[in-house]
């Protein structure tokens, strides 16, 4: 799918009729103060040497080092700089990359002293960065003219992200220019993916806090936050923010430079910010899961065999949610049941893919999707043969939630998803389950839940469509999914075991 990004979406972020009057010179501006100078960590009173004797005591003011933080931030160099002219004629050096230079030093100070993690920044130039996200977990660019980037800096961030890396694009004053220059260099890095909008109930907005909610200028016609997310698996591995961030890092307003500046206010700026933080920290290990090439691989299109394959639904949504989940969910059925298994992924478009020897299609998401004409006949023919359906909620998120109940009304427009009895057979085809284990994310909702929760459509007295609004894949995984809505590692395998040895017995 392209990404949906015109002249139009410009003029949305500009006041009225000033689209014409604006240069992308506009936003080349200094936007906040300086730096702080490294603070001076003085320790005093101390009589007792820290070394046994001989070593020298410290002195009562002599500055002792702490060990410097791993750092989690690099600020990307791009651009050009040039000198500013203030009002009193004074003047001084700015950047395209550095317009607000204290903000990721901010927002770190800020995560520091709330969320109690310690960590620092450093500057990045991409002609010499090894793309290693162990080396720098998240890349940050920010600016306000149009981002232009060489091809192969394109090709470094998505090898970089590929391989388990995060990056954030900060509009810094709401610049269309540079957002339009990140959309950009995102198609010719991600060609086959899409930008996408964060879902409101997503991580992204309540990993540390809850922002649904927030403050910006009148003209940007809304009270909703704008991220938006470019997917690997079910991890945000880019975050684009059309409005301002890093000036609210640093506690300054963009207006007082760049009148038609477009930016959250400094609470809500830092509010998301720590929850980008504590994002990047907490799905780090999802993206090097992610990566990690899986152990028996996807194939395309159909294999023949007398054995059981998983065959997961290539949608044009966000189709390939947890990669390693599969495998696991394969090598769990073959060790406790006496199934033959295929232990290779296949993918399949429906419509363009046969499935006359296809039982089982997986179909997971965790954005909005939609199935046309060819892949909603494709799918009634095969329910109709006889063939299981599972769809897996992956995060459990209301955006895919609704895609799949709207998208199942193209396929059965009479029936809809109902929840499944706890005592119907499926529950006890390998494994008997009555109790579950949800992740916390759940468990706040939901305090009493304990009973699992999946919905189906029957036909001719079977299970055909088997629907879990909460995440199954994640737990296939493995590994922690924070603020994700699902089953926890044991259960998910038990209750996925369970609904493949049922579709292979009706």
């Amino acid at each position: 799918m392209p990404m949906l990004r015109t002249a139009a979406l410009i003029a949305v972020l500009l006041h009225a009729g000033a689209a014409c009057a604006l240069d992308e010179n506009d936003y080349f501006k200094p936007l906040g103060k300086p730096p702080e100078a490294n603070q001076k960590r003085i320790k005093g009173g101390e009589a007792v040497p820290p070394l046994p004797l001989p070593a020298t005591p410290l002195r009562r003011s002599e500055r002792k080092r702490e060990p410097a933080p791993p750092t989690l931030i690099g600020k990307v160099v791009w651009g050009a700089e040039a000198d500013f002219v203030e009002e009193d004629g004074s003047k001084h050096r700015i950047a395209d990359w550095n317009l607000a230079p204290a903000d990721l030093q901010q927002l770190l100070r800020k995560a520091g002293q709330h969320l109690k993690l310690r960590y620092k920044h450093d500057t990045v130039n991409l002609n010499t960065f090894s793309g290693d996200p162990a080396e720098m977990p998240v890349l940050f660019l920010s600016g306000g003219r149009t981002l232009r980037l060489p091809d192969e800096q394109i090709q470094l961030l998505r090898k970089y992200v590929l391989a388990g890396g995060m990056i954030w694009f900060d509009s810094v004053a709401g610049s269309p220019f540079f957002y339009e220059g990140a959309v950009q260099t995102l198609k010719k890095a991600f060609p086959e993916e899409t930008l996408r909008p964060v879902p409101l109930d997503h991580p992204v907005y309540h990993t540390i806090t809850d922002v649904e909610k927030v403050q910006l200028p009148a003209a940007a016609g809304t009270e909703l936050p704008q991220l938006e997310g470019l997917y690997v698996g079910c991890r945000v591995g880019v975050v684009v923010s059309k409005f301002g961030l890093g000036c609210g890092w640093d506690d300054f307003t963009p207006d007082s430079r760049i009148p038609h500046a477009m930016f959250y206010n400094v609470r809500d700026a830092n509010l998301l910010g720590l929850n980008l933080v504590a994002y990047a920290v907490g799905y780090q290990r999802v993206g090097i899961a992610h990566a990690r090439p899986e152990l028996f691989g996807l194939a395309e299109g159909r294999t023949q065999t007398d054995e059981f394959v998983f065959a997961q639904v290539r949608h044009g949504g966000v189709w390939n949610t947890d990669p390693g989940g599969p495998g696991n969910l394969l090598r769990t059925l073959a060790t406790e049941t006496q199934t033959k298994v295929v232990f290779r992924r296949q993918a399949i478009k429906l419509g363009a893919d046969g499935l006359d020897d296809t039982q089982f299609l997986y179909l997971s998401g965790c954005h909005d999707f939609t199935l046309d004409e060819a892949e909603v006949r494709a799918l009634q023919g095969f329910l109709q043969r006889g063939g299981t359906l599972l769809i897996d909620n992956a995060q459990g998120l209301q955006l895919f939630d609704k895609a799949v109940r709207r998208e199942l009304k193209k396929v059965f427009p009479s029936a809809d998803l109902q929840r499944i009895d706890p005592a119907h057979e499926l529950f006890a085809t390998r494994y008997a389950i009555q109790k579950v284990s949800y992740t916390p994310a759940v468990q706040r909702l939901e305090p009493k839940l304990e009973a699992p929760v999946l919905e189906a459509i029957q036909l001719d007295g079977d299970l055909r469509v088997i629907y879990s609004p909460y995440d199954l894949g994640g737990g296939w995984q493995g590994d922690e999914h924070p603020q994700a809505k699902g089953y926890l590692r044991a259960d998910a395998l038990r209750l996925g075991v369970n609904i493949v040895v049922y579709a292979m017995t009706h």
